[in-house]
């Protein structure tokens, strides 16, 4: 069950993550294009190739640290996945930012997460023909239903079809990553994934209205708004990276289950730390019934959570 830790670590990572990025996407003076801020996004995380030049110290390959001497030549098959799971990825960032925007993140990211676990174990049978056992089943309906429930208030119709769609393209990113491991290796998957991510990434500056897009936004950026985003950025590369990693040691659909948890670490984080936050970040909801209704979702999230691990 190692590789349900490194997920709940890496939703650990991408809780703080959410929270940066709802602050990023909320605040017009920040940067308020859901697209530039994806496409930066996209380029940092490709930006993890750096992983290999790691992995060549040696005894790291033992734990796990990708090694370049694992590379092969990539089959036509290979190249194919890699490019749409960058086009998945990229797609979902920026319905994900654009709802992020415009609703609440105590409404969004549970109802992406929940979508995106449920179309991650439809795929999964679909596309892997991968059997789960009756535990696993239980505790990714319940982890799902959790995540439904917690968010308090249902958006505008175009809010919810930005949710479905992020939700939709997330569980298909992490369904084609889960084939390009099963088609190579992950050494060798995660690094034509990061090529085609970067390569996918940079076309877009040849669509001159992109272009003028990201070139606008990026001359009003400060300083310090570059340094938020690199640092944030990192961060999501780390999670991504344990969160592929337990993707190719374990269920896809489990892994994408598992968001669940994102939002139990958000609530701690936005609760606790609410006086530290940005308005737009903070959670100030103090009604008990609210409350109430909060901690049982969050408990309903914990028992499948501990079915997953009795599996």
């Amino acid at each position: 069950m190692a590789w349900i830790l490194l997920a709940t670590l890496g939703q650990f990572l991408n809780a703080v993550v959410a929270v940066v990025d709802k602050y990023i996407v909320t605040d017009e003076r920040v940067m308020p294009r859901p697209f530039v801020y994806a496409f930066y996004s996209c380029l940092l995380t490709g930006g993890w190739l750096i992983v290999y030049a790691v992995g060549l110290v040696p005894g790291l390959g033992s734990i796990g640290v990708p090694q370049l001497g694992n590379i092969e030549r990539p089959s036509l098959e290979v190249v194919a996945m890699s490019f749409l799971a960058a086009y998945t990825f990229f797609m979902a960032l920026v319905s994900l930012y654009d709802a992020l925007r415009r609703a609440e993140a105590v409404n969004v990211l549970p109802t992406v997460g929940a979508i995106s676990a449920l179309a991650s174990f439809g795929l999964t049978y679909l596309f892997l023909d991968t059997p789960l056992s009756s535990n696993y089943i239980f505790g990714i309906a319940l982890l799902a239903l959790g995540t439904f429930l917690v968010a308090q208030n249902l958006p505008k119709i175009n809010i919810v079809l930005q949710i479905i769609h992020s939700g939709l393209f997330f569980a298909l990113h992490y369904i084609t990553m889960k084939g390009l491991f099963i088609e190579t290796s992950f050494d060798d998957g995660f690094f034509w994934s990061r090529i085609a991510l970067l390569l996918f990434t940079l076309s877009l500056l040849l669509v001159p209205a992109y272009l003028e897009k990201i070139w606008v936004q990026t001359k009003s950026t400060t300083r310090r708004t570059g340094a938020l985003v690199l640092f944030i950025k990192i961060l999501a590369g780390i999670a991504a990276f344990l969160l592929l990693k337990a993707t190719d040691m374990g269920s896809v659909a489990v892994v994408q289950a598992l968001d669940g948890l994102k939002f139990l670490f958000i609530l701690v984080i936005t609760v606790f730390l609410a006086p530290l936050l940005p308005d737009s970040a903070a959670v100030h909801e103090t009604r008990p019934r609210a409350v109430l209704r909060q901690v049982a979702y969050v408990l309903l999230i914990l028992i499948g959570y501990i079915v997953l691990f009795a599996a």
